[in-house]
Order: structure tokens, then C-alpha cells, then sequence
């Protein structure tokens, strides 16, 4: 932490000082603890809030600290050259003319570990950590300014507007459940877990989605395997499944139209899904694991979630009769799931997964790579590609990815992408925030840091390590799908994870791979004639029936194969 605020104030100390500023108010009564985001846009098709994001397009931000680690509590915070910022690092970069400028406060709580350690973070409150719509958050409303670097008043900015709550909205899970002209078969749970309550120092939940098959009421005596669905936090059911039949052109909502007609038309085999809501203090999901940093999200949904869940729900509730799927961060998830609880799921079907392999940590090499943002020859450098279109073109590079998620959260709490990862596969530091495995600034990678990445969370590397172990147990569970221009380079870990598995013996893996050429993010493979959104759209009703032919064939002796089968 202290070579990242040296190299901050290094770079801050070569910015020339400029007269004009921004002074920011948040009107309250309570002391401020948090993080002030200052939005400049030049149009107002949307407010700037929603305009900042990690690619070449975006609006330009800064960020202030107030009342953090040590920090003080002010009403008034100030907005001066040496703020950093993306993607210009600095007021003084910014020409004179118009903008429109916005402010958020994103509010932070002071969490006191079961650790022992004190952490102030941004909670979520049912928004699916979003600062620019967290419920709570004080706001401005946009205004149009001349900025002028030689004006001597400030802009002021008055945040006096508070972003709406979304318990009791049409947005709560709670009210979509009740309402939802899908009720029949959807139910929502908020689950309590012991395990996180205690880690986090406070009562916290999970919420679950559950999917019942059809004819669930009128067969009492059935009980049903359970495929458990992992994405990004989402306040209603993955995959989409709607009784609404879909309006003009909209492809998602007859998507899920189609599943909703498949689903409860009896063709689609028979099976509860679970989807679980597990935003956290760094991220809209947690990657279900036993993390350091954001806690033991692993055993809370397998030891205590699914557990309550077969239980009232009539699943098997035994691991050749589960199976999971996802795409991104639920393409890692269901891939990590199988291989750390291996005997307790009979499958995955994981789509465009997050990195399987540091090796490609996206477009880093984190073991090769000395610096994260560029690489540098003899004579010459190059800055590391971030985000890319399928044609090859970059749209955004690590270091400014790392630079829009400094001005969003220090200390990795940013929300966003990086710093979940951070938060996930790092230790916990000696001031309770995750270890940082690069600087955000300089981009320089931490050897110890990464050497403990390997060691807890490489899947390749496990994989190796423990393959005598764990290959027989695999036999037939890994099925891997991504593009081969994937957004996020994600295809350069799961080729690498490929030609690892291809070299394996007692047992040679069996596992399967489908890379499609040219896709972007999210591939979920499927029939080469069709199209990537073609294959999306009927993803879930592809693999169900592979997950459930699986498990009859691999079921022990004496196994319920049939009351499910009406």
C-alpha cells in the first residue's frame, strides 16, 4: 500500500497547479464516510453517472476519499489538479469549453470482521453494487459549466438528491416473486447464513431463485436433480424466464419466452435451478468461494444454501444428481465449483469463463509480465490491450482499466472487475483490504502476491497439481466454451487450460472444449450454423438435457432415475 501512495503522489506532484476547481457539498447532518465521484460528460443524453465506464468512450471522472482510514469527515470536498482521474489523470488535462458535470457520493459502511480487522466499504443494498443507483447515495442533479483552467471560482456542486430505495419497488425480488405472473413455478428465498454473518460481523443473506418443473404440484413423490445457475447479480431468475410474450425486436425477451414456454410445456427435462444473489462489499457476485477478503461464500452456498434448498424443495440432494452452469464470472464459478467440490456436482457447462489460467490473466502474463499496463523491449514499448472488439481492434488497455477503477475505489473498492478478482485470490493485508497484486498506478506486479494466487486459486495449476486426485473424479464433468475473440482475451487461459488437460494421463482427460472463431464475449457454443445469439438464446435448453443423460448414466445403483421422469 505504500509504494501505491508514493507512486500517487509522485504522479500528482508533476501536475501543474490550475485555479479552477470544484467544490462539492453533500448536506448532512451524520458525518461523511465514502467516496466522492465527480462526472464530467459532453452531452446529455444520459447523465454523466452513466456515462463512466473502462473503455475509450467513456466520460472523464475523478475520485475523492472522505472520512477513510484515517481521513477526515468534511461537507465540502474539493476537486483540484492534483485528483486523480480517467481517463485524463488530471483537471489540468482537461480543455476549456462546455460540460455537463455531475457528483456522487457513494456512501461506505465501517464493517468490523470476524478477523478482527475494521474495513469501510461500499455495502450493497439490493442494487447489485452500482454507486451510480445505490438506494441512499446523494446526487446532484447534471449541470451544464464552462470550464476554464484560468477561472478563479470554483463549480459548485450540490448533492441533494438521494437515489430511490429499492425495497418494496418493482425492482425487490421480494415484490417481483409475489407478483410475477410466473409465480407458479418461481420462488425467491432470503437465506441467512451463519457463515457470513460471522465473517462479515453483521447479518448477512443470500437470495435464491428456485425454478421449479413443471407438474411440481401435482407430483408430490417426485423429487428432482438441481442444476445450479452462477452469473452476475440479477434481481430476477437466470437464465431469463418470462410469461411476457416478447414486443418488436427485443431478442432477450423472447429468449426468455421461449424458455418460459419450453420450461412449463414438459420440453425440458424435469429439474429445479438455482440461482443465487450473492452480492458483497467488492462486487455484484462473489465468485462462490472461500475467499480471504470477501468470505466464505463457498461453504455458505454449498454447506448451508443448497441444503435448505433440496430440503424444502424435494431435490435428490446427492452429487451425481447436481450440475452447474454459467457464463464470465459464472463460466469461473460453475468451473471452479466442480473442481473444488468435485464429488459433490456431476457436471459443468462453463461459458467464456473468467480466467482459468494467470498465465492469461485476460491480456497478462502474471507470472512472465513484470509490468501489468506495458510491455518494453530494447528500443521500444507497448501498452497491454485491455478490452477488443472481434475484429481485433482495442477498445480499452489495462492501465486505464486499473486508472477508472482508482477513481471509482481505493484499496480495491472499486466494485468493479480487477478489484473483485483482487479481493478474491488475494490475501488478506495488515490493514484487512486484499493484498494488491499490481500497483493501480505504475501497474507493477507483486511476486508474492501472485505466488499466492497460484497457489490457492490457478485452476490450471490446481488442476496440475492435484490431477491424480482429482482427474478421476472430472471423468466426463468439464465442457468449456469461448470465443476466439473474446472482449477480454479470455480465450488465451482456457487454450492454455486445453492443451494442459490434452497432455494429461491416468486419467487422460476427457474434458471438451468448443472455441468459436471470431466470437466475442459471452460464446456458449452450440450448433456452428446457428449464430452466437441464436445459441444464447436456447443455451439453457441445450444443456439440460446433456446434464440429466449424464446423470442417469453415471448414477449409483439403487439412485432415483425415475421419479422425475413423468
Amino acid at each position: 500500500m505504500k509504494n501505491i501512495l508514493a507512486a500517487a503522489a509522485l504522479l500528482v506532484a508533476s501536475v501543474p497547479a490550475i485555479a479552477q476547481k470544484i467544490e462539492a457539498t453533500v448536506p448532512s447532518k451524520a458525518p461523511l464516510h465514502g467516496r466522492l465521484i465527480i462526472v464530467f460528460s459532453k452531452d446529455d443524453k444520459t447523465e454523466p453517472r452513466m456515462q463512466l465506464d473502462e473503455q475509450y468512450k467513456s466520460a472523464q471522472g475523478f475520485g475523492v476519499d472522505v472520512g477513510l482510514d484515517g481521513a477526515a469527515s468534511v461537507s465540502t470536498i474539493a476537486v483540484d489538479a492534483k485528483t486523480f482521474g480517467y481517463p485524463l489523470r488530471s483537471l489540468a488535462d482537461i480543455p476549456a469549453g462546455d460540460y455537463f458535470v455531475q457528483g456522487v457520493f457513494n456512501v461506505y459502511d465501517e464493517f468490523r470482521l470476524g478477523s478482527g480487522k475494521t474495513v469501510w466499504l461500499a455495502p450493497d443494498k439490493g442494487e447489485g453494487q452500482h454507486w451510480n443507483r445505490k438506494p441512499g447515495n446523494p446526487y446532484s442533479k447534471p449541470v451544464k459549466v464552462h470550464f476554464d483552467p484560468k477561472a478563479k471560482e470554483p463549480i459548485k456542486l450540490t448533492l441533494d438528491q438521494s437515489m430511490p430505495a429499492i425495497a418494496g419497488s418493482p425492482h425487490d425480488p421480494e415484490v417481483i416473486a409475489q407478483h410475477a405472473p410466473e409465480a407458479k413455478w418461481l420462488r425467491y428465498m432470503k437465506f441467512k447464513s451463519d457463515k457470513l454473518t460471522a465473517f462479515w460481523g453483521r447479518d448477512t443473506y443470500l437470495g435464491a431463485w428456485v425454478l421449479l418443473p413443471d407438474g411440481f404440484d401435482e407430483h408430490p413423490n417426485a423429487h428432482y436433480p438441481l442444476v445450479v445457475w452462477q452469473d452476475h447479480y440479477n434481481e430476477g431468475m437466470r437464465p431469463g424466464f418470462t410469461a411476457t410474450p416478447p414486443t418488436g425486436a427485443n431478442a432477450r425477451a423472447s429468449a426468455g419466452y421461449r424458455f418460459y414456454q419450453d420450461w412449463t410445456q414438459g420440453r425440458v427435462p424435469r429439474v429445479i435451478i438455482l440461482y443465487v444473489q450473492n452480492a458483497n462489499p467488492y462486487y455484484d457476485d462473489s465468485y462462490v468461494v472461500d475467499s480471504a477478503n470477501v468470505g466464505p461464500y463457498g461453504s455458505a452456498v454449498n454447506d448451508e444454501l443448497i441444503p435448505a434448498v433440496e430440503a424444502k424443495y424435494r431435490g435428490i440432494g446427492a452429487g451425481w444428481a447436481r450440475a452447474t452452469a454459467g457464463g464470465s464470472t459464472g463460466g469461473w464459478e460453475s468451473l471452479a465449483t466442480q473442481i473444488l467440490y468435485p464429488d459433490r456436482y456431476n457436471g459443468t457447462w462453463s461459458a467464456c469463463p473468467d480466467p482459468v489460467d494467470f498465465h492469461g490473466y485476460q491480456n497478462i502474463n502474471l507470472y512472465d509480465d513484470v509490468n501489468a499496463f506495458v510491455r518494453k523491449g530494447d528500443f521500444g514499448s507497448v501498452p497491454v490491450a485491455g478490452d477488443r472488439l472481434p475484429d481485433g481492434s482495442i477498445i480499452a488497455t489495462a492501465g486505464d482499466e486499473f486508472a477508472y477503477e482508482q477513481v471509482l475505489g481505493t484499496r480495491g473498492r472499486s466494485t468493479e472487475q480487477w478489484a473483485i478478482w483482487q479481493a478474491v485470490f488475494s490475501p488478506q493485508g495488515a490493514d484487512g483490504y486484499p493484498a494488491p497484486v499490481l500497483d493501480p498506478i505504475t501497474g507493477v506486479i507483486d511476486k508474492k502476491v501472485v505466488q499466492y494466487w497460484h497457489d490457492h486459486w490457478d485452476l490450471a495449476a490446481i488442476l496440475k497439481r492435484d490431477w491424480p486426485t482429482l482427474g478421476p473424479k472430472l471423468e466426463g464433468k468439464i465442457h468449456i466454451q469461448v470465443g476466439d475473440g473474446d472482449t477480454y482475451f479470455l480465450n488465451n487461459a482456457v487454450h492454455l487450460l486445453d492443451k494442459q488437460l490434452q497432455a494429461t494421463t491416468a486419467p487422460h482427460s476427457d474434458a471438451q472444449f468448443q472455441y468459436g472463431p471470431g466470437m466475442p464475449h459471452c460464446y456458449t457454443g452450440g450448433p456452428s450454423e446457428y449464430t452466437m445469439q441464436q445459441n444464447s438464446a436456447n443455451w439453457a435448453q441445450r444443456i439440460i438435457p446433456q446434464m440429466t443423460e449424464h446423470m442417469v448414466k453415471t448414477a449409483p445403483a439403487g439412485a432415483d432415475v425415475k421419479s422425475w421422469m413423468y
